[in-house]
């Protein structure tokens, strides 16, 4: 395993909680950890080389595993981690979900450590520029009140401006935030009343929200918001054909790591990944599919299709215009 990169990853904070259990474990239970806490494609990564001993991290015993540590695992912060964490702290979306006592806090704390980077280093590509204003005061107010809002399920008095221009003003109950990378932008999952007493799913741009008032109702029943969100994918997931070279699947794993995804090995070399999609992440979507290379293949479904041909026309259209009038 990698000396540092591991550490914050899931499958590392998977195989700590494994190597912790003081009982032996059979290879199913093993399963089903991994399946609990990881990825759908966790097995494809984790089991072999559990199997093989490649990280060499259990001793087994016929068909049982059994932990090579003897006591609870307890890990100092090292200077590798604080100067990680410093770089974090640069980042103005980390401070987005702090505060400014916190914020002061960490930053004394760690005044001596140079940072690991910084963002001057870093050149991105491929990603729109008009991007989240994270240093606006009102963001930032108008984040952590959604932050607040979400985690103690209370409704919220929003204000809003929508795609289409209009002002919207609602009560909603902040359920998720989620980023996007290709547009630079947080985007809130939200749930709203409906006339029938259910909730409806409505996807809100962080910002395009004027004002977030807390109020004092919160929501007394359970809501299923995975499954609010399966019910909005299409019913044909998007599916891909990756060819296992230059390290491929595991860049393609990290690519689509933000949508729900199922991985299964099809031939010696080549992996199917269906991704499970609905009409608000269709264009981002297609954007990364093109992006991403030659070792994958789009073959279904046909609406996803059709979209990536136009959007290819498009742009050698776009190319040979540019070109004549050169």
């Amino acid at each position: 395993m990698e000396l540092f990169s591991e550490i914050y990853n899931c499958y590392y904070q998977v195989l700590r909680h494994l190597l912790c259990s003081q009982t032996a474990l059979t290879l199913q239970q093993i399963r089903g950890q991994i399946c609990k806490e990881g990825f759908a494609e966790s097995m494809l990564s984790v089991i072999p080389k559990l199997e093989q001993g490649d990280w060499n991290l259990f001793q087994k015993d016929g068909e049982l595993f059994y932990s090579k540590l003897s006591s609870p695992l307890i890990l100092p912060v090292s200077g590798l981690q604080k100067s990680y964490l410093k770089a974090l702290l640069s980042d103005p979306r980390m401070q987005l979900f702090l505060n400014q006592k916190q914020i002061e806090s960490l930053g004394q704390m760690l005044s001596e450590v140079p940072p690991l980077w910084t963002q001057e280093q870093f050149f991105y590509c491929d990603r729109f520029t008009d991007g989240d204003p994270y240093e606006d005061e009102t963001y930032r107010q108008n984040f952590r009140t959604l932050l607040t809002a979400q985690k103690n399920r209370q409704y919220a008095d929003i204000d809003y401006n929508s795609p289409k221009g209009t002002r919207v003003h609602h009560h909603y109950v902040p359920a998720r935030l989620e980023y996007s990378v290709k547009n630079d932008k947080f985007r809130l999952l939200a749930l709203k009343d409906r006339n029938d007493h259910r909730m409806k799913l409505e996807i809100l741009n962080i910002s395009r929200i004027h004002s977030v008032r807390l109020t004092n109702r919160t929501l007394d029943s359970q809501v299923d918001l995975n499954g609010l969100i399966q019910n909005s994918y299409y019913r044909e997931p998007l599916k891909l054909h990756i060819v296992n070279k230059r390290n491929a699947l595991e860049r393609a794993m990290l690519h689509f790591a933000n949508y729900e995804k199922n991985t299964t090995k099809i031939d010696e070399t080549t992996y199917e990944c269906l991704i499970y999609y609905n009409q608000t992440m269709e264009t981002e979507l297609l954007i990364e599919v093109m992006s991403f290379g030659p070792m994958l293949t789009v073959v279904g479904n046909e609406k996803f299709l059709k979209s990536l041909k136009e959007r290819l026309q498009r742009q050698r259209n776009q190319a040979n215009g540019a070109a004549s009038f050169r």
